[in-house]
């Protein structure tokens, strides 16, 4: 039985020493019909985007700064820098300043960059500015209560018996909306000022030289003074209140003016039987009357004009009817009155 199969087992390592001596290497079914992989080509030499020997071109400006030549780094320092200048301020004689970052700016300082690296040369790249519009409201409501106020009128006092006018002050009213227009401009538009208050100068209504009359009454001496200003226009002589109805002493100011008044008596224990006498030439009041703010009070013309420069009336101060007629022209409602001791 063994030599029947010999010639095989022959044939069998005969066929295995083929194989081995020429290298090959039996595989799976298609195996063989399958290509080899493609070799891998190695990356170009190029620099990758943002290096930083990357350099922007020649004549190129961001913001109107000149970045040409500097690489992305030094650019960047460069408008990052020029944005962080404070924005200068000034109203009067008085400067200040403020950050950008204090007034809500930010700048997109990178992306101005990469448009100044892809740029040609001399191009002009703007600088992207958002700016908060409620920071800069809060600030400008702030100038607004520092910086805001009234015009100030010249006002009268008494200084040696005479009047002294004080020195008006102009007064100023900011303009809120035109002011944070301001701002947001300079901000996005790279300027540092400085920036002059928006608003309006109050110009006072009085002033020394256009402040009026002022009235002073000597109550001791029985004198009444007319002044223009601080300008003796014209003097009288007056009656004043009895010891027992003095003139009260003090600053007042005309507040009522007739003519051909009524008089009326008034609550007072020495009125309280009398009736109130009509226009003519019984009136106690004369033909004009000038109420002051003291109650009962008034400069008025008098039919007695024996009791001129006595202290006869019972509290008012009386006049010559055409002393007060004279004086009713030339005071005004609100006119100042000073009536002192002397």
């Amino acid at each position: 039985m063994l030599r029947r199969f010999l010639p095989l087992l022959a044939l069998a390592v005969l066929l295995v020493g083929v194989a081995s001596a020429s290298g090959a290497v039996l595989a799976p079914s298609g195996a063989a019909d399958e290509p080899p992989p493609p070799p891998v080509e190695p990356p170009p030499d190029t620099d990758p985007p943002g290096d930083p020997s990357t350099l922007v071109p020649a004549g190129v400006t961001i913001a109107g700064l000149d970045v040409g030549g500097l690489t992305a780094d030094e650019a960047k320092v460069l408008v990052e820098a020029a944005f962080a200048e404070p924005l200068a301020f000034s109203h009067g004689r008085r400067r200040w300043t403020a950050t950008p970052e204090r007034l809500g700016a930010k700048a997109y300082v990178d992306g101005a960059i990469g448009k100044a690296l892809a740029a040609v040369p001399g191009s002009a790249i703007d600088l992207v500015v958002a700016v908060r519009g409620k920071t800069v409201r809060a600030y400008v409501a702030g100038l607004n209560a520092r910086y805001s106020r009234a015009a100030v009128d010249s006002r009268v006092r008494l200084v040696k018996l005479a009047p002294r006018i004080t020195k008006p002050r102009d007064g100023f009213r900011l303009g809120r909306s035109a002011m944070t227009a301001a701002i947001v401009r300079a901000l996005r538009t790279g300027t540092r000022g400085p920036l002059n208050l928006e608003g309006k100068v109050l110009r006072p209504r009085l002033t020394s030289s256009s402040f009026g009359p002022v009235v002073v009454i000597r109550r001791e001496s029985k004198r009444l003074f007319l002044y223009n200003g601080e300008r003796l226009k014209r003097q009288f002589r007056v009656a004043t209140g009895q010891a027992s109805y003095p003139t009260p002493l003090g600053r007042f100011h005309v507040e009522a003016k007739w003519r051909n008044p009524w008089w009326y008596p008034p609550p007072s224990p020495w009125a309280k039987d009398d009736k109130p006498v009509p226009p003519g030439p019984g009136n106690p009041l004369g033909t004009r009357w000038m109420g002051l703010s003291a109650q009962y009070v008034g400069i008025h013309g008098t039919p007695d004009s024996a009791s001129i420069g006595y202290s006869a009336s019972h509290g008012c101060i009386r006049m010559l009817i055409r002393d007060a007629e004279w004086l009713f022209e030339h005071v005004e409602i609100g006119t100042p009155v000073f009536i002192v001791k002397a």
